[in-house]
């Protein structure tokens, strides 16, 4: 990568798109230089977000600080550089027996876009987000500074970091804890469900599970609206595996997924053709409960599956839209939405729904709270803004919020967010179109 360049930059929902220069070091005295003279600056780690909030005037790419710095077998500690993937750490890890703590549906994402973001995974009602396996970590402040925070060391900075989405710093290094695991394996039940209250019942029945999944036909209406598939799992003891398994247990599977090697058509995916897929994948399963064992990589990581997926929406673009509706209404909210999206007609073609625990009050940036929470894919068209409007709507009418990280095109119940990590260096896109709107 050179280290000074202008380019058209984007997130991996290729939108928006904007012409910016991009700097890279791996140096701190350099990256010292580099927030001393320039105003404007987010920091960006692999792109691998889906909104706005890694764009401004001035980027700051974090992919030269790639190094491993120290691992703790013994006591399941990693220490690296901020911009390392978590497929690199899984690499490392996995062979040793230990997993991460939390992770997103993506391991291309670098450790410190994981803080900025607090990300969530699937067991988020059992551990939390990141921040809870989350040591310490260096960071580089407006002030050229370069401060060691943790819960007992400058705490506050700390915090706001965590789930700041870069507004306080760029993020140097970080120390983190891991999972102890037998097997690469993962004890899996898919349990399909006819509708919203059935899904709503498995999520109260296995709140028990470490993993709980589901994905959500966003299209169906009225009997079937809320049909589903429900995925739980939890990491398998070498024991259970069968024997075939058992030679290798700590396997990682290294990447060498296809591509998809051009921007298809805008025609191509269309509402037909979520529907159909939507129908393929519901009945791809012919029973009610399948019960299996299945790699890390497609239980946590389905869509890294094929490189360059995100092309499949055509060069305009998608966003994705999350939310979370608080526990008690969670039903309601998400029955309001489900409605809202197949009246719509624009379907999503990816939907998945999770349930969350309680949130951290100490992480008061982070995304989660206790509810259920929905992602959705949808393609950049005309009609969008006006569907995005209607959803924004009803998760304020439900006291529910917006996932920062995949935003790109909401307007409203955003500021709180944003008002405790403000400062005159560190600024995105996101923050200003919100100010602005």
């Amino acid at each position: 990568m050179k280290p000074n360049y202008k380019q058209s930059v984007t997130s991996w929902g290729n939108f928006p798109v904007v012409e910016k220069e991009m700097k890279s070091e791996d140096s701190s005295a350099k990256i010292k230089e580099y927030v001393r003279t320039h105003h404007d600056i987010i920091p960006r780690g692999n792109g691998r977000s889906y909104g706005d909030s890694a764009l401004s005037e001035n980027i700051f790419s974090t992919k030269r600080l790639n190094k491993f710095i120290s691992f703790d077998r013994l006591n399941g500690v990693i220490e690296c550089e901020s911009g390392v993937l978590l497929s690199e750490v899984l690499e490392v890890i996995v062979p040793q027996g230990y997993f991460l703590f939390v992770t997103p549906g993506t391991k291309f994402i670098t450790v410190g876009g994981a803080i900025a973001s607090d990300v969530h995974g699937k067991n988020h009602h059992a551990d939390g987000c990141f921040s809870e396996c989350l040591i310490e970590f260096s960071l580089l402040n407006e002030k050229g500074e370069i401060l060691t925070c943790s819960r007992t060391e400058n705490s506050a900075k700390f915090w706001s970091t965590i789930g700041g989405m870069g507004l306080t710093g760029i993020i140097l290094s970080s120390k983190f804890k891991l999972k102890n695991i037998e097997s690469s394996y993962i004890r899996q039940e898919s349990i399909k469900a006819d509708n919203l209250d059935e899904i709503f019942n498995l999520f109260d029945e296995s709140e028990s599970w470490t993993y709980n999944v589901a994905w959500i036909d966003c299209l169906q209406k009225d009997k079937n609206l809320g049909r589903s598939i429900m995925m739980r799992g939890e990491h398998a003891f070498k024991h259970e595996l069968p024997k075939k398994l058992q030679d290798n247990p700590l396997k990682v599977q290294l990447n060498n997924s296809p591509s998809i090697p051009f921007y298809f058509p805008n025609f191509v995916l269309n509402n037909l053709t979520v529907k159909l897929f939507n129908l393929l994948y519901y009945f791809k399963q012919n029973k009610k409960e399948v019960k299996n064992f299945v790699h890390y990589e497609s239980f946590f990581y389905p869509l890294d599956i094929i490189n360059d997926w995100n092309r499949i929406y055509g060069k305009r673009g998608f966003i994705q839209y999350q939310m979370v509706i608080p526990k008690e209404r969670g039903k309601e909210g998400m029955r309001k939405i489900l409605e809202t999206i197949a009246q719509s007609g624009n379907g999503s073609f990816l939907a998945v729904l999770k349930l969350f625990g309680k949130a951290n009050p100490e992480a008061y940036n982070s995304f989660p709270i206790e509810g259920y929470t929905l992602a959705l894919d949808f393609k950049v068209n005309s009609k969008l803004p006006k569907l995005v409007e209607k959803l924004d709507a009803i998760v304020e009418e439900f006291d529910g919020r917006i996932y920062l990280t995949k935003d790109s095109m909401s307007k409203s119940s955003l500021t709180n967010y944003l008002k405790n990590v403000q400062n005159s260096k560190f600024v995105s896109m996101q923050q200003k179109r919100i100010q602005n709107s």
